[in-house]
């Protein structure tokens, strides 16, 4: 007897998987178990997946559902992870409480390097794993160091063909084979999501039944949809500078033309973000509304067939491209290069293939011919240079490619992508030369450049 494990803490993430059974790429299992993971801040007060408008349209793929922070209460699942020496414990007391007996276990995982995944994986120590990505973070580098005892059990990697062309980087330090989630599959997927919303409460508000009405009309008589993704919760904008990307995000479209818009908040944010955006809609005479469900993008896109999708850089703005063929539009990318602590930080590929890869709402020619600053080419040899500075000590056969990157196409234009505090650190093009590294080690150097800056700032002021 075989029983698969199925883990996942999104309905995207459920979607993918759901895509990826219809499509074959799992072999037969006498069981299939869903494991749901609530892993927000506060899960008591967010709903978990298997309570999201649509789940029950992708129940059908699974024989049970089963959730992990009931099992794990009182701890949080993103906090708490087995001691090793109970582990054995755990997997006597899970295969218990499952049902699963002496099944052989084959786990399908998410975000491997990081609980919950990571403690699942580590119970079921004998269990092959296939890890699925269901975002932009499969073409950056694994985040952490993972123990060779789990790393060398993952057989793939499954992922979304958001970026055609462009290969993951994730998992390739253990030799991890990519394989594509077919789209027509994933797509197939969303447009049942979509059929149960039109079932559930309404996307856009009663009182903005107009907006709504844009669902039958064709693609450029739509509104535009701009996403929120709450930033200030990973510390990396304060909430302030966060409302203010809203903002950003709304004048990019009204700038375009747009006097009608849907506002898609992170299901988390708190609702002030909506009032500051009402009042800057308000001001710019554009009809905004607010979706108050929780409900994917992707839904969004097939009931509203927005003209322009506006986002930082969300995973649903290459959706919205790849998939869907919509304009898009991306702001404070810039910001968030500048932002991002440490330079490993996970999000910095992300922001990167979003930064490169699609127009800034200021340039409605390349918004208009959907084109960004870099082709999927020049973008992948970026992306395995970020991703070598990143995380030299786990990918150290890309030290060549990056040295050739930077030597070659290191400009006013790729600058944004690295710092020179790190290109210096691993010895790369565009940092300090060798001879000249113990300047910035040197009190003497550091205290001129302080004056320095006192100076020009002073001179600026006068």
């Amino acid at each position: 007897m075989t029983t698969r494990i199925f883990m996942a803490s999104t309905l995207y993430g459920t979607a993918t998987l759901a895509a990826a059974l219809d499509a074959g790429c799992f072999g037969p299992a006498d069981r299939r178990i869903l494991l749901v993971s609530n892993n927000a801040a506060t899960p008591e007060t967010t709903p978990s997946v298997d309570e999201m408008p649509g789940f029950e349209r992708l129940r059908s793929r699974f024989d049970d559902v089963v959730s992990w922070n009931a099992t794990v209460f009182p701890f949080h699942p993103g906090a708490w992870s087995p001691r090793p020496d109970d582990e054995p414990l755990w997997e006597r007391h899970l295969r218990l409480a499952w049902g699963i007996g002496d099944d052989d276990v084959a786990l399908t995982v998410e975000s491997l390097q990081v609980d919950p995944a990571l403690g699942v994986a580590r119970i079921f120590t004998d269990a092959p794993l296939t890890v699925y990505a269901d975002g932009l973070m499969s073409y950056g580098p694994t985040r952490n160091k993972l123990d060779p005892l789990v790393g060398t059990r993952v057989e793939r990697l499954l992922h979304l063909d958001l970026v055609p062309g462009l290969r993951p980087l994730l998992l390739t330090e253990f030799d991890v084979p990519a394989e594509v989630v077919p789209t027509a599959s994933f797509t197939e997927v969303l447009a049942e999501l979509a059929e149960a919303a039109d079932t559930a409460e309404p996307a856009v508000p009663a009182d903005q039944a107009d907006l709504a009405g844009a669902a039958e009309a064709p693609a450029p008589a739509g509104p535009a949809l701009l996403l929120g993704q709450y930033l200030s919760a990973l510390g990396i904008l304060t909430a302030e500078e966060e409302e203010q990307l809203h903002v950003r995000m709304l004048r990019g479209a009204a700038g375009l033309g747009h006097t009608r818009a849907v506002f898609k908040p992170h299901p988390t944010a708190p609702a002030r973000f909506t009032r500051t955006l009402e009042e800057e809609a308000g001001r710019l005479g554009v009809r905004l509304a607010v979706v108050d469900t929780p409900v994917l993008a992707e839904v969004l896109y097939q009931r509203l067939r927005p003209a322009l999708v506006v986002g930082c850089f969300s995973t649903a703005l290459l959706t919205a491209s790849a998939f869907y063929g919509l304009p898009v539009a991306r702001v404070g990318t810039d910001t968030l290069l500048e932002r991002l602590r440490p330079y490993e930080n996970s999000n910095r590929v992300p922001v990167t293939v979003v930064d490169a890869l699609l127009p800034a709402p200021d340039d409605a020619a390349a918004v208009a011919g959907r084109r960004g600053a870099l082709d999927t080419d020049a973008l992948a040899d970026l992306v395995r240079a970020v991703g070598f500075a990143m995380q030299p000590r786990l990918l150290p056969g890309l030290r060549a490619e990056a040295e050739r990157y930077l030597a070659a196409r290191l400009d006013a234009r790729t600058w944004r992508y690295f710092t020179k505090k790190r290109l210096t650190a691993l010895g790369l093009p565009g940092g300090v030369p060798a001879r000249l590294a113990f300047l910035p080690r040197n009190a003497t150097v550091r205290r001129a450049a302080r004056t320095a800056r006192r100076l020009r700032r002073a001179v600026a002021r006068g």
